[in-house]
């Protein structure tokens, strides 16, 4: 399992975080069958947000209950939450962020989280609100890291204005079929291109020279939830070809060149999985000690029908 350091922190993780927002309805030797492979495979670090699950800190609760960990292993695993989405609205009021974190705590039956990320953006946010917020979580020992999800590079500094903890992690949608956060920069400036057309506001490039590590959610989807592209080949017969014959040379699934297409960026991504099937995390594991070519990593794109110049 390829590992890096976080820039800005002292945190060395793991290239392939295992994500749990699907386990609400699995059994508690499931979910452990699910964790021990996940950790089997190298990884050290879990995705969390207090919304996953239809109700406030289910899938949090099935953790804590299903795998009950041990002092030992707690210090080996890294604990990501997320607060901020509540039914109806966004929430970045430091009263909601705080009792977010009490019910993820006592939820996952832990005494801290390793990082809280904030969710997706809420544009009524009060930084000074948010830096309260988060002073009281660091001092309490209840938060070590914080980071944020979804946002933008000028939604980010508006928040630097007033937090005083280093904002370490930004999970956003990328997969090969949904690469908005590569493809705008290959073709900009293209006259009536709509893979040109910027979303993100530069958010790749701001990122590496911030020192800001990027999660990749839904690395085998297409679009915004729109399926699995792996084994589509009525909309993805090019790209499942190459997949197969990079798969075979490599030896791996593939699932596992997914995971690779991502993990080969120099930014150094982290890869969120959001299967529940051990299988899968084995194969998107052993995807992230693959190396592609720069060749194949092109081939791959232009295979997912985005534009080369």
């Amino acid at each position: 399992m390829k590992t890096f350091k976080v820039p800005h922190s002292d945190l060395t993780v793991s290239s392939v975080v295992l994500g749990l927002m699907r386990i609400a309805k699995m059994s508690d030797p499931e979910i452990r069958t699910l964790f021990d492979a996940a950790v089997e495979s190298g990884i050290t670090m879990v995705d969390h947000a207090d919304v996953y699950g239809g109700a406030p800190h289910v899938c949090e609760a099935r953790f804590g209950e299903a795998v009950k960990l041990s002092a030992t292993d707690r210090g080996r695993i890294m604990i990501q939450s997320k607060a901020g989405i509540r039914p109806g609205y966004f929430d970045f009021s430091s009263e909601h962020i705080i009792d977010a974190v009490d019910g993820s705590l006592k939820a996952l039956r832990t005494d801290y989280l390793d990082v809280l990320l904030l969710h997706r953006p809420d544009t009524l946010v009060e930084p000074e609100d948010v830096a309260k917020a988060f002073d009281t979580l660091h001092e309490a020992g209840k938060v070590r890291h914080f980071g944020v999800s979804n946002q933008t590079p000028g939604q980010i500094e508006l928040l630097k204005s007033a937090v005083r903890q280093p904002l370490l992690f930004n999970q956003v949608q990328l997969s090969i079929a949904h690469a908005n956060l590569f493809a705008q920069g290959i073709a900009v400036n293209m006259d009536g291109l709509d893979q040109s057309i910027s979303r993100d506001v530069g958010l790749l490039d701001y990122s590496r020279l911030k020192g800001m590590t990027l999660q990749a959610w839904s690395p085998v989807q297409k679009g915004f939830f729109g399926g699995v592209f792996i084994g589509d080949r009525e909309n993805h017969a090019e790209l499942n070809d190459v997949m197969d014959e990079l798969a075979k040379k490599y030896s791996v699934t593939p699932t596992g060149i997914a995971v690779a297409w991502i993990t080969r960026h120099p930014a150094n991504l982290q890869v969120v999985l959001g299967t529940t099937k051990p299988d899968r995390v084995r194969e998107s594991a052993a995807g992230s000690d693959v190396t592609l070519t720069r060749e194949e990593w092109y081939h791959l794109f232009r295979a997912a029908g985005h534009t080369l110049p």
